[in-house]
């Protein structure tokens, strides 16, 4: 297992929401983040039907592009009810052709739990792989899943994406109503950053 010595780590996300959640983790150890946008980056098509592969083709078009050590972070939310969709397709849900809309993926998960008959708590889980990848081709993978349930109509005015929905196992505010502190402390992606952690040199 690698430690990240380096002062500088590329972020390959377009999601102005993500990568502030990741200059939060990463600022206290002294590390410079920058962003895909930022570099000038085009975003790469995701083919792959897993985090992991998604994850991978970011990190590897980043890092050809730039030459920098890259974290790419492919996340989701996995409902029960809906045999595990979105999943990969998270952020497809929210596409309009004219930018993203989660209200409308919000929406549209709703809408098909309603439909399938699906009983309350509809339980769902927030999913996250990190992939640090160096320059020399090595790579680390770190998962961290948040479990639990959706409700409706969304609450809070925090957070982006599926937040406003999702509440976590063991408490009654969405991510949307959470603080980024709050949420930044139980969230799939600070679960997985968590075993980063002890690869920061």
């Amino acid at each position: 297992m690698r430690r990240f010595t380096e002062g500088k780590l590329l972020v390959a996300t377009h999601n102005a929401g993500k990568l502030e959640e990741m200059r939060a983790l990463f600022s206290p150890h002294g590390i410079e983040v920058v962003g895909a946008a930022e570099m000038g980056l085009e975003e790469p098509v995701e083919t792959e039907t897993s985090f992991l592969g998604n994850a991978r083709i970011k990190a590897r078009a980043a890092m050809e592009a730039t030459g920098l050590p890259v974290l790419a972070d492919d996340s989701g939310i996995t409902v029960d009810g809906l045999d595990g969709a979105p999943g990969v397709h998270t952020a497809d849900w929210a596409e309009t052709g004219n930018g993203r809309d989660f209200m409308q993926a919000m929406t549209r998960t709703w809408t098909e739990l309603e439909a399938r008959g699906v009983p309350e708590p509809r339980t769902a889980q927030f999913r996250a792989t990190l992939l640090m990848l160096w320059p020399d081709g090595h790579e680390e993978v770190f998962e961290g899943v948040a479990p639990g349930r959706l409700v409706w109509p969304p609450r809070g005015q925090l957070g982006h994406g599926y937040d406003p929905m999702f509440v976590p196992d063991g408490g009654e505010r969405t991510y949307a109503e959470l603080t980024a502190g709050e949420k930044n402390a139980i969230s799939h992606r600070a679960r997985a950053f968590d075993k980063l952690k002890a690869k920061l040199g």
